[in-house]
């Protein structure tokens, strides 16, 4: 009796022991699931932190795209027009403070331009030989470059006084040369570009001469002098051109009456010129006929936004 009285108390004894660890292990997985479920939690906390810069930087980079859109497209949305600074005319120093006001202008014009037009004689005389070009205005030119590397678009409209272009400028700034008048759909509306030389009908010696100074022929027999015989010779024909020119009356006849003929009846909105140094804007119709002036003395040029053309002072911009 005693052994079995024994054999239970051992193997209650036995249960005894065995069953602390059983009582060990049972509160543990509670603390266990709570360690879990709190490692979740954070780990689900952190995550959307995680990402939530990433989806802040998603978030900005259309933003700036579309600053970056609206800024090639509805910022830069202006169309300038400008015409006749004969650069390298007068005094040096009369020279030098006008490439300084074409430079602010152009300086000005790079926030917005979308385009910009040059209507005819940048220069007063220009002449290109195969590797040589007129010294000077590199700030100017540095100017343009820096235009065309925001990508605004560049157009070199030839004028009487300039009309030796060959390739440098398309070249070096890539811009577009126009040797003839050009019709231009700009943002929907249709404009006539023209210098606005040759168009007076009684002036038939200047049309003749026009035509003896723009044939290849003589272009290529005047390029094989010296470039400062050849500079010589052209600047007293360009002084002797003004001064002719000067003494025309134009906006009251010929260029008004070609301008209003084009607008009425070849559906063009606006005639764009230059040539005659004398701003002008008129309304013909339901277009306009612009005449830009100069940078002489009026300093003007025209913008146009998309939906009107205006005549501007440079000084009372």
């Amino acid at each position: 009796m005693e052994q079995e009285q024994q054999q239970p108390e051992q193997q209650q004894e036995q249960g005894n022991q065995q069953q602390p660890p059983q009582r060990q292990r049972e509160p543990r997985r509670p603390h266990q699931q709570q360690r879990q479920q709190q490692q979740r939690q954070q780990r689900i906390q952190q995550q959307p932190q995680g990402q939530q810069p990433q989806k802040q930087e998603q978030q900005k980079q259309p933003q700036k795209q579309r600053q970056q859109d609206q800024h090639r497209s509805g910022g830069r949305n202006r169309t300038y027009f400008f015409s006749d600074a004969h650069l390298g005319i007068g005094t040096p120093e009369q020279d030098r403070q006008k490439e300084r006001r074409l430079i602010e202008f152009l300086d000005f014009v790079k926030r917005d331009a979308e385009q910009v037009y040059i209507v005819g004689d940048l220069f007063d005389y220009w002449f290109e030989y195969r590797s040589v070009v007129p010294k000077g205005y590199y700030r100017l030119f540095t100017k343009l470059a820096e235009l065309k590397e925001r990508g605004i678009r560049l157009t070199y409209v030839v004028g009487n006084h300039d009309f030796w272009l060959k390739d440098y400028f398309q070249k070096e700034f890539g811009m577009e040369i126009l040797r003839d008048p050009a019709v231009r759909e700009i943002r929907g509306h249709r404009f006539l570009i023209h210098h606005g030389d040759g168009l007076v009908k009684s002036d038939r010696g200047y049309r003749i001469l026009k035509r003896i100074l723009r044939n290849r022929f003589n272009i290529w027999l005047f390029s094989l002098l010296h470039p400062d015989c050849s500079g010589a010779i052209a600047r007293r024909s360009s002084r002797a051109s003004r001064q002719y020119t000067g003494q025309r009356k134009y906006e009251n006849s010929d260029m008004a009456a070609y301008a209003s003929k084009k607008i009425r009846d070849e559906n063009i909105e606006y005639v764009v010129m230059g040539h005659s140094h004398t701003p002008q804007f008129r309304r013909i119709g339901r277009g306009a006929y612009v005449n830009l002036g100069d940078w002489i003395e009026s300093n003007t040029f025209a913008v146009f936004d998309g939906r009107r053309l205006e005549l501007r002072n440079w000084r009372n911009r």
